[in-house]
């Protein structure tokens, strides 16, 4: 029982697949707090540098509307009458639009969540269970979200309260200003509250952010077995996989075969590598690689020298540097040519070898030709 909760507990970091399935579900990093916060402080941008702009515009569409003289009277259009009235206060209104847009786009677009996800409109079933719904209230998303809300409620008053009281003996003066003064007053009070508003919302965002992302990360998280089943569904079952890998062996062999036919002996690594060399006295001026690989390749070569009784023989260190140095179809490097002739000729009389108990040779690879699996010259 141990042992299964263990593996059902969720502490994997997600996987790839997994980030983008929810991605496709609708499942994406947001903030409602962060996009309030930039609609509100755009909107108070907007009354800070656009409040006159808009306040000038509404005089005059208002000194428009009530001035008129006999050709307004006869000529009457009303169309065009309001047309003009509204042109006065439609370009403001437009770029504050736009701000708002920018403003909205933007919060996704800051979160890596922009773009449009049908999954996210698909229609959901479990959203009609009354229990689904209780869960949510009172599950653990539902306390983060009402003490994110009592948290806002506090840190909002506080900032209102604090606003109050300190312009509060501006606020009882306006009454012995004049009325043009006592209006651009209230303004300046006005547009100073929405953006020390705007302010405390952000700051409220930059903490609502970081807890959406430690949300989000929580609700991907796998458990040992979940990312097992993951891979055994995108990589296939083992049987799966051994079939795949059968029919690339057949393929590389294939296409290596008539190669192998010619070949005289193949080196190995002895697992990693595999180079076969055809030499053919008075015919070839020096050993020709005939076939080199890797991994897989270098398997199949292995299994086509044995199906064709080539000698096989383990020189780690000259593998890897013929495998490096020569591509098929080339002569091998001039510097190891000792070293290749001496295993030549010990395969050219093997027979007699082994029956004499003679070992294969021992070779030396020059120092710059030596290379570890990743082909890094070695020291």
């Amino acid at each position: 029982m141990a042992e299964e909760t263990d593996r059902d507990q969720k502490t994997e970091e997600p996987t790839e697949k997994r980030k983008r399935e929810a991605i496709e579900k609708g499942d994406v990093l947001q903030s409602r707090e962060l996009g309030t916060a930039l609609v509100i402080l755009a909107g108070a941008g907007w009354i800070a540098l656009g409040g006159p702009w808009m306040m000038a515009a509404l005089q005059h569409m208002l000194e428009r509307s009530l001035a008129f003289d006999v050709g307004a009277v006869q000529d009457f259009q009303p169309g065009r009458a309001i047309f003009a009235m509204i042109s006065d206060v439609a370009v403001p209104l437009i770029v504050l639009f736009l701000l708002t847009i920018v403003a909205a786009i933007g919060t996704p677009a800051l979160l890596g969540s922009l773009g449009f996800r049908w999954g996210a409109i698909g229609f959901k079933a479990d959203k009609l269970n009354p229990m689904n719904g209780i869960k949510r209230m009172f599950g653990i998303q539902g306390i983060v979200e009402l003490g994110k809300s009592v948290a806002k409620v506090l840190l909002l008053g506080a900032v209102g309260v604090w606003l109050l009281m300190s312009r509060a003996d501006d606020m009882m003066t306006l009454g012995t200003q004049d009325i043009i003064a006592a209006l651009g007053h209230l303004g300046d009070i006005f547009v100073f509250a929405i953006i020390v508003m705007a302010f405390a919302l952000a700051v409220i965002a930059g903490i609502d952010v970081p807890s959406q992302i430690f949300q989000r990360g929580g609700r991907l998280r796998m458990s040992k077995q979940e990312v097992k089943d993951e891979s055994k569904q995108t990589e296939g079952s083992p049987e799966m996989r051994g079939a795949i890998r059968r029919k690339q062996q057949e393929m590389i062999k294939g296409s290596a075969r008539s190669a192998m036919a010619e070949a005289t002996v193949v080196l190995t690594n002895p697992t990693h590598f595999a180079v076969a060399l055809r030499y053919r006295p008075g015919f070839d001026a020096a050993p020709i690689v005939v076939a080199r690989g890797r991994g897989a390749t270098a398997e199949a070569i292995r299994e086509l020298a044995t199906e064709n009784t080539l000698p096989i023989l383990s020189y780690p260190e000259l593998t890897r540097a013929i495998y490096y140095t020569t591509r098929a179809g080339q002569m091998i490097r001039e510097d190891l040519f000792i070293a290749v002739a001496t295993i030549l000729a010990f395969v050219f009389n093997i027979e007699t070898a082994l029956a004499e108990g003679v070992g294969q040779p021992d070779i030396k690879v020059p120092p710059e030709v030596r290379f570890d699996e990743n082909g890094n010259p070695l020291p």
